[in-house]
């Protein structure tokens, strides 16, 4: 059918620029401090250091160190936990690939686990079937802002003795039963970048209560280098993973603005959910009881019995109304990248995959039904603090039409 457009299209705020973040005179203020001041490296700077500080207090752990990206975050945070070569850290098959690569850095194997065909995220069932005697840590990632069911899979780790990282790179503040995610497995790892709820451009968080991997992280971030040991030395293998202090400005001045966006996201999301029920063909997020979801984007399962070509005709329809939506969000499921299908990583060595068991290496679609399932239904929708009522209103009847327009 061809599309309607039942009103004028309307701008939506973009989180890729001024329009849908909260920017000012506050972050000028701080970048104009750093550049008085000529010290830009956080080894020698206050931003980065209060930085750290700050957001430990509002997360509640001990120790958060800043660094380049949520991608280094990740690196950062496998590093402190020393896998040895061939080791496998379970993760989600849905997530970006500046989570899984760190993996691949260090030596060890990313070993899939299915997702909840509700929340898109790994449970405690579906890591168990991925556990082995070669299961060095566990990934969960807190996707789109909506926690995983942290109880049951702590309760695993405990069990195993595993310890489990948190990609909380989607879901600043959210909560699992009154607790941020962030604060429950063994490390936290947080992003920055441009679209997150708060943003440097670029930029990551790690945190722990552990003062062992707390060290190592600091270490890892810093090229090994022992920054006010007595005899310091470079220790271990190690990057310049540091954030300057350019970044670390903005970050000071856009950490107290974080509460009342992730309102503003929430109530907004909360308002859409309840314009769109009832409605044939999709459904609104779905969030466990006793959880926080913190909206990074709003994403719809779409039922293709239901809309005729599924996600991606609903897509064409909303994005003709001026809404950029994302229909199957990472197209396919992380292991069928190339970087996985044909082991493309250091030279021709296929280094560390030669070191994997053959059945982790398995990515057959009938393995893993659920990822590919919910990959073929989701349809990803922009989200962002700046929204206001109209937007949602507008957002709303466009997709009614849209499923008007695209219904069996």
């Amino acid at each position: 059918m061809g599309t309607i457009l039942t009103k004028a299209s309307l701008r939506l705020p973009s989180d890729q620029e001024a329009s849908g973040r909260n920017l000012g005179r506050d972050e000028l203020t701080n970048l104009a401090e750093v550049i008085a001041s000529g010290t830009l490296t956080s080894t020698k700077g206050r931003f980065v250091k209060k930085l750290e500080e700050e957001f430990a207090d509002k997360l509640g752990v001990r120790h958060v160190y800043a660094c380049a990206s949520g991608t280094a975050a990740v690196h950062t945070a496998i590093a402190a936990l020393d896998p040895e070569p061939g080791d496998e850290i379970i993760t989600s098959p849905i997530t970006d690939m500046g989570a899984l690569t760190p993996i691949l850095y260090q030596g060890a194997i990313p070993a899939f686990a299915e997702v909840d065909p509700k929340t898109w995220n790994v449970t405690a069932k579906t890591i168990e079937a991925a556990l082995s005697e070669r299961t060095k840590a566990i990934i969960v990632t807190h996707l789109f802002g909506n926690p995983c069911e942290m109880d049951e899979i702590m309760a695993l780790s405990e069990s195993r003795g595993i310890p489990v990282i948190e990609d909380c790179a989607q879901s600043l503040l959210a909560q699992h039963r009154d607790r941020f995610v962030g604060a429950i497995g063994k490390i936290a790892c947080f992003s920055l970048q441009q679209g997150k709820h708060i943003t440097t451009g670029e930029g990551g968080l790690v945190g722990t209560n552990d003062d062992e991997l707390a060290r190592r992280m600091n270490l890892f971030i810093n090229k090994g280098w022992g920054y006010g040991d007595a005899n310091p030395d470079h220790y271990f293998l190690a990057l310049n993973y540091r954030m300057s202090e350019l970044q670390g400005a903005v970050a000071v001045a856009q950490l107290p603005k974080l509460r009342q966006a992730v309102e503003k996201r929430i109530a907004a999301a909360q308002d859409l959910t309840k314009k769109l029920a009832g409605l044939r063909g999709v459904e609104p997020p779905y969030v466990h009881s006793g959880s926080v979801h913190t909206y990074w984007k709003y994403c719809l399962r779409v039922n293709s019995d239901i809309i005729l070509g599924g996600c991606e005709a609903l897509g064409r329809e909303l994005k003709a109304r001026q809404i950029s939506c994302a229909p199957r969000y990472i197209q396919k499921p992380a292991f069928m990248c190339q970087i996985f299908q044909e082991q493309k990583t250091f030279g021709k060595s296929r280094f560390p995959f030669t070191l994997a068991r053959p059945e982790v290496l398995q990515y057959e679609e009938s393995r893993f039904p659920l990822t590919h399932q919910a990959l073929q239904n989701i349809l990803v929708l922009p989200w962002n603090e700046n929204y206001l009522e109209q937007h949602i209103n507008y957002i709303s009847d466009a997709i009614h039409d849209a499923v008007f327009q695209t219904r069996s």
